[in-house]
């Protein structure tokens, strides 16, 4: 009986440890995925800001945010300079990232 009640144990905490291992790689490539959004995103704003491309450059950011599924948060223009934030939602936790992009220089 006492083998059963520490094999019953074992695979408990066994899966218990696979579940938080597979939800921290889950977390960390949705934070990843979340950062090349914002990434994606501060580009295009920078480059509808420069002209390179045609638009409003925080609705272009709105865009490409939403193409990556998640939503833009801010959009600051300080010259050709872009800052965003878009967030989204892991499971029930929500998260943000931000990146800046502008002409090299």
């Amino acid at each position: 009986m006492a083998g059963t009640i520490l094999s019953v144990g074992v695979v408990a905490c066994a899966a218990t440890l696979a579940v938080t291992f597979v939800t921290a790689g889950g977390a960390a490539v949705f934070s990843q995925r979340l950062a090349g959004t914002a990434d994606a995103a501060a580009l295009a704003a920078a480059d509808a800001a420069s002209g390179l491309v045609d638009g409003v450059p925080c609705d272009r950011a709105a865009e490409l945010a939403a193409v990556g599924g998640a939503e833009l948060a801010a959009c600051d223009l300080d010259g050709l300079v872009a800052t965003v934030t878009v967030s989204a939602v892991f499971g029930r936790v929500p998260a943000t990232a931000s990146a800046r992009a502008g002409p090299a220089g």
